[in-house]
């Protein structure tokens, strides 16, 4: 049992079920992380979502204490797995960034286990907005990280995705996160070389916005990078029915950068999965 009294699930290398956290009773909820960190980056909004419902934020592959595995794999496939595991047929998804863009692939791959998505700050495989800034941060990143800098990778991280309202706090535990996450993805890299093989890597699913069919509410923060405004925007464009949420004090990871508005927020949105027959609309907050 985890802190609590959460329960946690292993990763099995035959049958991959993803390290998890399960808290809570009522209707189902899924946390997907995003790509900086790992099922923790939900603790502090958890307890308000678990007072009234069943709350599952699992580690994808490559996050926490989900190995990468030499094999290809689908992240999607992979969420549907540990859902069966505790016994989830559908759920409220909600995804940040990386965890987004999963979110997005499990309604195209398993549609029936979606009953709503919540989208914070998504990320949309093949979509380029253009934006130089991602741009130096990847390259940026990519040479700290060859040249062995990787305390200066996280630091980079940090100063990249956190907006104005994150406090000390909030710094520390993405140091944390972010640091796992290279920990684990490098030393998949290294036992890989060690191998003479390749990493495993994520299936590619091509996502089809407007085919999809399912209430969407997708957030987006005044602070993030255009690239990720721009993915909002397409989204709640291109969805049918999607609504728009704009907070007014977010960057990248709201959850981090202010867990109570942040609880309040997902709280609203995870309680509201009836909005699709609502008229396509903007919010700020």
């Amino acid at each position: 049992m985890g802190p609590g009294g959460h329960r946690r699930g292993p990763h099995y290398d035959a049958v991959v079920i993803l390290a998890h956290d399960l808290a809570g009773a009522g209707p189902d909820v899924v946390l997907l992380h995003a790509g900086v960190g790992d099922r923790r980056l939900w603790d502090r909004v958890v307890p308000a979502l678990a007072a009234s419902r069943r709350v599952l934020s699992p580690d994808l592959r490559g996050f926490g204490a989900s190995p990468l595995p030499h094999e290809p794999y689908a992240d999607a496939d992979d969420v549907a797995a540990v859902m069966d595991h505790v016994g989830m047929t559908s759920a409220v998804v909600v995804g940040n960034s990386h965890g987004g863009r999963v979110a997005l692939e499990l309604a195209t791959l398993h549609p029936e286990r979606v009953a709503a998505l919540v989208l914070l700050s998504p990320a949309l495989r093949g979509f380029d907005a253009g934006d130089e800034r991602l741009a130096r941060f990847g390259a940026r990143e990519d040479a700290l990280l060859t040249g062995g800098d990787v305390a200066g990778a996280v630091t980079l991280n940090v100063d990249t995705w956190l907006g104005p309202a994150a406090d000390a706090a909030a710094r520390t535990t993405l140091t944390t996160l972010q640091r796992r996450a290279f920990d684990v993805q490098l030393a998949a890299e290294a036992d890989a070389a060690a191998r003479g093989v390749e990493p495993g890597s994520a299936r590619r699913v091509e996502v089809r916005p407007e085919a999809l069919d399912v209430p969407t509410t997708v957030v987006a923060g005044r602070h993030d990078l255009p690239h990720f405004r721009a993915v909002a925007d397409h989204l709640v464009a291109t969805i049918p029915g999607a609504r728009s949420r704009r907070l007014a004090w977010a960057g990248h990871l709201p959850c981090l950068e202010d867990p109570a508005a942040a609880a309040t927020l997902l709280d609203e949105l995870v309680g509201d999965a009836t909005f699709a027959t609502h008229p396509r609309r903007t919010m700020t907050s």
